[in-house]
Parts: C-alpha cells; sequence; structure tokens
C-alpha cells in the first residue's frame, strides 16, 4: 500500500539542526543525568540529637545527586582498599562542599579529563578482579557523575595527590568548565588522595545553597554502610563498627534485631568470557513496634547508594519473610478461625536492608531502583532461608504482635457487621423488659438488671413506675472475653439488654440517646452474684468504656438481712453490719436472712429503690483496668492463678501483704 501524498500550499520550513556539547547538554538536561531538577516531598528519615525521626521532606534529587558522585568516587575507592578517611565539610554560606579522602589518587594527566569529559573513568572493566579473584564492587559505572557535578559547578576545585608519582596538582574549573586553570605538579606532604571543593551552579540547579540536615545524613548512611570507615562533616566524628546494626538500634534500641549478616560468593563469566567469581554482602537489620498502624518501611543501600524507590531486594526480601510468617502461623490461624493478611505482619515493621555487589544494575543513573539481576536475586533467597528460622525462633513476641493484629481486624469486621445488626435490634420489642413509663425525659430513667425472674415481682412491687425499668438474668450471663462477637450477638440475654437501653456493639455510646441514663446492676449478696456483676462489668467496658467515665453503670447492693426491732425493719447487707446493730444494745424482735433477691420483702425493696444513688463502678486507669479484665476473663488460665495464689498469699502473710497489694486489684476494677 502506497504514503498518500500531502498536499502543501507554498514552501514548508525545514526544523532546525542544531549540534550541542556535552557541557550545554549537561547544564541544560541535567534532569537525564541526576533526575528531577525540582524540589520534591521525600519520605525518609533525618538524624536528630536524640536518634531518628521519620519525615517528610523537601527534596532536590539533581543537586542531591551531584554532591553524592564525588562522595561515591571516595566510596569506590575505599571498596578497592585504598580510604580510610573521607572529611566533608559545608561552608557557613551553605553552598561550598568540599570532600577529601586519604587514597591513592590517580594519575595527574587525567585530572582535566576526567572532571570535564563524559565516559572517562576506571570502572568500565566490568571483568576486573582484585588480588583474590573477586570481581571489584564499585558505585560509578559510566564515567558520568564526577564530570556532571563540575560542568554544573560555578566552581570546582580539583586537588589531586597521586600516591605512585608522589605529586600533587590543583585544576579549577570555573562556570562549568567554560575556564580551566592549573597549577604545576610538585611535590606533596602528609597524605595523598583527592580533594574537590566546588559551589553548584544557581543557573543550573535554581537554588545552590545545601541542605545541611540532608547532607549530614548522607555521611552518617555512608558510615552506617561502611564500618570501619571514618567519616567527618564539619569536625563532627562517624565511624561504626556494627553497620546497619548499629542503625536499627538509633531507630529503637529495645526492638531492634540483627536478622543476619551474610556473604554469598558465586561464579560467573565476565563480558570478555573470563572465569571469575562474584562475592555478594547482604545485611539485614529489623526493627517491629507492635503499637503503631503506620505501613511497613524500608531503608535500603546497594554499594552505600540508597535506593529510595526500591526494587528487586525489596520484593525479594518482603515476599519471603511475609510468606514464611504466614506459614509458620498458619495452624495457630485455623485453630483461631482468623485470616492472614500481608499487612498483619508487615505493619509497624522496619527494615534496614544493606547490599554490597559487583556491577549493580540500577533503573536509571540516579540509582534509585535496583533491577533484576539472577546473582542477586538467588542470593537474596539463600539469605533469608538460611536466616529465618532462627528469627523466628528468637521473636515470639513478633510472632504474638502478627496474630493479635491478626485478631484486632477480625473483630474490627465483626464490630462493623455487630453494628449493622444492632440497629435491626433496636427496632425490636423487648418482650423481658419491664420498662420505665417515662416518655419524654428518658434522662431522669434507671434500668435495673436483675439476677433471675423471681426479681422483677418484687422490683415491680417497689420501683418507681415511671422512672424505673428492669430485665432479669437467666444465671450467669456469657463471658465476652472468650466469645466471638457473633456469639455475643446471639445472645438473647445481651440482645434483649442492648435493645432496651439502645446500646449497639461497634457504635460509640450518645448520651442523649440512651433510653436510660442509669444502668444499675442488682444481684444477689452471694459470690454468684458477685459473679454476676463482675460478668457485666465487663460486658459494658469491652464495647462501651465510655459508659463508665460517664458514671452510667453503677451497682445496688441488696440487704443480706431483715431486722425488726421496736422502731421498725431496719437492713443490713453484710454480717459485720449486722453484728455491730446487736452490740450497740438494740431491741431485736425477729431477723430475716435473705438467700436471694427473690426471698426479700416488700419493704426491702422499696428500701433499695427508694436510694437517690448507687455505686458507680469507674476505671481510675484505662489500662490496668483492661490488664485486669483479661487477667480475670481471658483465655489465660495461668494469669488467673497467679492472681488467687497473690490473693491467698496476701491474706496469710501480713508482711507481704502491703509489698503485693498493687496486685490484687479486682475489687479496684
Amino acid at each position: 500500500m502506497e504514503i498518500e501524498q500531502v498536499r502543501r500550499r507554498g514552501k514548508a520550513v525545514d526544523a532546525v539542526i542544531e549540534s550541542k556539547d556535552q557541557r550545554w547538554h549537561c547544564r541544560n538536561r541535567i534532569t537525564l543525568i541526576f533526575g528531577s531538577n525540582d524540589v520534591e516531598d521525600l519520605e525518609t528519615y533525618i538524624y536528630t540529637d536524640t536518634g531518628i525521626q521519620f519525615r517528610t521532606v523537601k527534596f532536590h534529587q539533581a543537586k542531591s545527586k551531584a554532591i553524592e558522585e564525588i562522595l561515591d568516587n571516595c566510596i569506590d575507592e575505599y571498596y578497592r582498599g585504598h580510604v580510610t578517611e573521607i572529611h566533608t565539610t559545608l561552608d557557613p554560606d551553605k553552598m561550598r562542599v568540599t570532600v577529601e579522602d586519604n587514597g591513592i589518587g590517580f594519575p595527574l594527566s587525567k585530572i582535566e579529563q576526567v572532571y570535564s569529559e563524559f565516559r572517562t573513568g576506571s570502572k568500565f572493566k566490568d571483568d576486573e578482579v582484585d588480588e583474590n579473584g573477586f570481581l571489584h564492587r564499585t558505585l560509578g559505572q559510566n564515567g558520568l557523575g564526577a564530570a556532571a557535578t563540575c560542568l554544573t559547578s560555578d566552581v570546582f576545585i580539583a586537588r589531586v595527590r597521586h600516591y605512585n608519582k608522589s605529586q600533587e596538582q590543583t585544576y579549577t574549573f570555573t562556570d562549568g568548565a567554560l575556564k580551566i586553570s592549573k597549577t604545576k605538579p610538585k611535590p606533596f606532604k602528609g597524605h595523598s588522595g583527592v580533594r574537590i571543593e566546588f559551589v553548584l551552579s544557581k543557573e543550573v540547579y535554581k537554588n545552590n545553597i545545601v541542605d545541611e540536615d540532608l547532607l549530614r545524613k548522607r555521611i552518617i548512611d555512608l558510615a552506617y554502610n561502611n564500618p570501619g570507615l571514618l567519616f567527618t562533616f564539619n569536625g563532627e566524628k562517624y565511624l561504626f563498627k556494627k553497620g546497619l546494626f548499629e542503625l536499627a538500634q538509633k531507630i529503637d534500641p529495645v526492638s531492634a534485631v540483627l536478622f543476619g549478616e551474610e556473604s554469598t560468593v558465586f561464579d560467573t563469566v565476565t563480558p570478555k568470557g573470563r572465569q571469575a567469581k562474584g562475592k555478594i554482602d547482604i545485611t539485614l537489620a529489623m526493627r517491629f513496634d507492635k503499637t503503631s498502624e503506620e505501613r511497613e518501611r524500608f531503608i535500603s543501600f546497594v554499594n552505600s547508594t540508597p535506593t529510595f524507590d526500591g526494587g528487586l531486594h525489596h520484593d525479594r526480601v518482603k515476599r519471603i519473610f511475609v510468606n514464611t510468617i504466614k506459614e509458620k502461623l498458619e495452624r495457630n490461624i485455623k485453630k483461631e478461625k482468623l485470616t492472614l493478611v500481608d499487612n498483619d505482619v508487615l505493619t509497624g515493621m522496619t527494615f534496614i536492608l544493606g547490599i554490597t555487589m559487583p556491577n549493580p544494575r540500577f533503573e536509571s543513573q540516579t540509582k534509585r531502583k535496583l533491577v533484576r539481576d539472577p546473582n542477586i536475586e538467588k542470593a537474596l533467597e539463600t539469605f533469608m532461608s538460611e536466616n529465618i528460622d532462627r528469627f523466628i525462633r528468637k521473636q515470639k513476641e513478633f510472632l504474638d504482635a502478627v496474630m493479635e493484629r491478626a485478631s484486632f481486624r477480625h473483630r474490627f469486621q465483626e464490630l462493623k457487621d455487630a453494628s449493622k445488626m444492632g440497629k435491626k435490634q433496636k427496632k425490636q420489642r423487648v418482650e423481658k423488659l419491664l420498662d420505665a413509663n417515662e416518655r419524654r425525659d428518658r434522662s431522669k430513667c434507671s434500668l435495673f438488671i436483675c439476677e433471675g425472674d423471681s426479681a422483677i415481682g418484687g422490683l415491680r412491687s417497689g420501683r418507681d413506675k415511671l422512672y424505673h425499668g428492669g430485665i432479669a438474668l437467666k444465671g450467669k450471663p456469657m463471658n465476652v472475653s472468650q466469645a466471638s462477637i457473633a456469639d455475643v450477638l446471639a445472645n438473647q440475654e445481651f440482645a434483649d439488654i442492648m435493645a432496651s437501653i439502645g446500646l449497639t456493639i461497634g457504635q460509640p455510646v450518645v448520651r442523649e440517646e440512651l433510653r436510660f441514663a442509669n444502668i444499675v446492676f442488682l444481684a444477689d449478696s452471694d459470690v454468684d452474684g458477685g459473679h454476676i456483676n463482675t460478668l457485666l462489668t465487663n460486658f459494658f467496658y469491652t464495647f462501651w468504656p465510655e459508659l463508665f467515665e460517664m458514671g452510667v453503670v453503677q451497682m445496688a447492693k441488696a440487704p443480706l438481712f431483715e431486722v425488726l426491732g421496736e422502731k421498725g425493719t431496719r437492713f443490713f447487707e453484710s454480717l459485720k453490719e449486722l453484728e455491730a446493730f446487736k452490740n450497740g444494745g438494740a431491741k431485736i424482735k425477729e431477723i430475716f436472712r435473705n438467700k436471694g433477691l427473690g426471698e426479700m420483702s416488700p419493704e426491702a425493696w422499696k428500701h433499695i429503690m427508694g436510694r437517690k444513688s448507687y455505686t458507680k463502678i469507674a476505671a481510675i486507669d484505662a489500662v490496668k483496668a483492661r490488664q485486669m479484665l483479661d487477667v480475670c476473663f481471658g483465655k489465660d488460665v495461668n494469669l488467673r492463678k497467679s492472681l488467687l495464689l497473690d490473693t491467698e498469699t496476701s491474706s496469710t502473710e501480713p508482711e507481704v501483704a502491703a509489698v503485693k497489694k498493687k496486685k490484687t486489684t479486682k475489687k479496684a476494677v
């Protein structure tokens, strides 16, 4: 098929074809080399006097990379065994940066070429090996970085002290190497190495002010990645021995763990067909915060370069870690009838990962993302499989936290479902409810939750019909701490109580919408009655702790003794009160002991119902209250045994009782 001819009017204007030199191209297309030349938001961390602060910072990728390229050259010399110290200073004007190492330098005849011409460097030989036959590990690969920094600087001064020739020479590149001057070679005293002093171009970078905090962060990161290598920044010294594990400890000294630190050796063939060996060093440290709701964080480096955008190493480490934890907890998850998702494992985790390897492959010159490489992929899989079993054995607290998250998420879903069902239950009529007759102002109404149907008859005779309501329990209520929300909703007694009051599981209390402003427990004055009161307390505090802050939940004690005397009937709640009354010399005609609410006289009921107030149940310390309820009603029987043993010891050993008083706080709750 032929291409159709376009009919045009008049003469067309030809495109202007230009040829630009590398200086122009670098200065005007800096994003191709160093990445974004605009300020962006970056989720990272900053070192503070007390630790590490995770936050969003204003980050200039191109400007940061221009400085890093000079530092990276020093690191490459360290990898080759030539550098032991790297010193950096930032002038008070925040524009002039100086980086100096004590390496061996390089031939003076190559200075101008190295810093002003692209594709010039010493790291192009992917098959170059060290004295042990291992491929060199390096950051520089393309011969672009240092030259690009020079070409985009207003001033760039390079002093090279060549160890082999014992000569030094200084080159000054001005206005992006538009002007070049040099000193004559001369002998030097002291250390050899390279010193670079530069001021980035305001024309290229729009703002050539250097962020001191971010530069300090980069230098400290390098120190953590290269234990044993001394760094200084404006006179501050940074030297670490344990590397990235110390960084994890800086974040959280309590939960930081060293997952593993190993080297993997592999055989390979160089581009020229030579047999060679490669060595990959992997360090992984972790910290986990079981109270955090934040998603996982990765702090990762490949050959000391921060890989902000992740890549292969992030994906493999995370996937292997998550899958192994899921397999380990599979039996527990099935037993508890839960599901486990990735976020249950990863929430609150911080992974600190460092990899040193030959010829890493990045997505671009900015080196923010590592791309797939079969050698590093295999090394990561081996590293994870060899270390994760030990991690699991030692980190039971972490596994418990994962299970707790899964349980919480399951419970949260149950609460959502319960909320929907509860709205329907609110509208249903409660057959067992003896309701208060007040319709306009329900804030004056109280609901008495009684033990047994027989108690309702007595309550009916002694109550104020306008403001008092009642509902009866059959035996002891459910222990909600060992039941699912679905079981609680299916419990008819609790469903009736919630509908009577106007409560919905999963929904916060709105006091003005309650049908009863006071909820009063009224049980027999015996051990079983005490159990009922605590089980009811557990029910209300589990789902609506705010009721206790409002003073809504109360307890009324039924009189255990009714004493008929000359001045009428007196009521006593305990034997101690009765004995005190007897010893007072009062004349007693008859004493009645009530075995339960069903045996109380109408006068006793009127005595209870006529009170203006009842004992309010309050949780002074919410955390301790939940802990004690968990001890009393949770699944761990050993906690209850310990509580009972403490209580027995307190009652039999007075001297020890004062010491253990805080442990026996069941009454307080």
